[in-house]
């Protein structure tokens, strides 16, 4: 299947139109695959960042820019990278840019570069951005892959900004650094600590799940909202039809089945060769031994 078949407009999948590509993406990493909330994925900077909505803010849009642009290049070089050695290649690309990305914040964000501190070069080592390079952009065409970075750097982004903004109301009564409650409010200086993270990060996924049992309680298809479709063992057993992501894990794994079958056929055919060129030599060896015998015995 070409690039472009992959990124075309919607079509007719038994009788229901097909989100496209792009938008398909962009709403898995939001909603259907949230980084955060469905896929409990880089808990170490959700916890520690989001003391207020800027930092949760700051960092999401760092990781949704390193996100986006490792993808990108990461399938551009999918059909480069040896197997054997493709997670240190991904990490040697992600690597490049998270260091272009902290040099940017430190020259114009200075603050939020000291607010954000150590956890700006442990973007590296984030799941979400190494999950996404070996899950989706190494086996995906250019575009599409583009819109999942794009799609999970935003949803990340979306659930490390309200995580913050939550904390920073009930912790200080502001937000984004202006104050919003009453002189009367005392603020609730835990939700600040260490503890109120895992506070309010229980709570929104707690919602979440709330209203997705509401929604299926009333009957409506609740499968794409909240916890995925595909959670329960992933895109390649998901037997959703008309998929674009089971699409591209589908056509991934017949080019792979069909790989594996030309490699064995190939081995086949040398272990043949070899075999049929030993016992030439064997044949070539034995016929100057008995050449030789023939003349000493003359």
């Amino acid at each position: 299947m070409s690039e472009e078949t992959m990124t075309n407009a919607p079509e007719d999948v038994g009788g229901k139109k097909e989100m496209p590509v792009a938008l398909e993406r962009l709403w898995n990493g939001l909603a259907k695959e949230n980084p955060t909330f469905v896929l409990t994925l880089g808990m170490c900077p959700t916890l520690a960042v989001t003391t207020s909505a800027i930092n949760g803010l700051g960092m999401g849009l760092t990781t949704t820019v390193v996100l986006a642009l490792s993808n990108v290049f990461i399938s551009m070089l999918r059909k480069v990278i040896p197997d054997k050695v493709r997670i240190p290649a991904f990490i040697v690309i992600i690597a490049s840019f998270v260091t272009v990305m902290e040099l940017l914040l430190e020259g114009y964000l200075p603050s939020l570069y000291d607010s954000l501190g150590i956890y700006i070069p442990l973007i590296v080592v984030n799941c979400i951005i190494l999950g996404r390079a070996e899950a989706y952009a190494s086996k995906n065409p250019v575009i599409p892959s583009f819109f999942d970075g794009l799609g999970m750097g935003l949803g990340f982004t979306f659930a490390l900004t309200c995580i913050g903004l939550v904390r920073e109301i009930l912790g200080s009564g502001k937000a984004f650094g202006f104050m919003i409650m009453p002189q009367s409010f005392v603020p609730v200086s835990i939700f600040v600590m260490a503890p109120g993270a895992f506070f309010v990060l229980a709570l929104l996924t707690a919602i979440q799940n709330q209203i997705k049992l509401k929604g299926e309680a009333k009957g409506k298809d609740m499968s794409r909202i909240g916890s995925g479709s595909c959670m329960g063992s992933g895109c390649a057993s998901c037997g959703i039809e008309g998929c674009e992501s089971r699409k591209f894990y589908d056509v991934k794994a017949a080019g792979r089945t069909k790989q594996l079958e030309g490699e064995e056929k190939q081995a086949a055919s040398d272990a043949k060769k070899s075999e049929e060129k030993e016992s030439d030599e064997k044949s070539r060896k034995k016929s100057g031994k008995d050449g030789q015998k023939g003349g000493d015995d003359e």
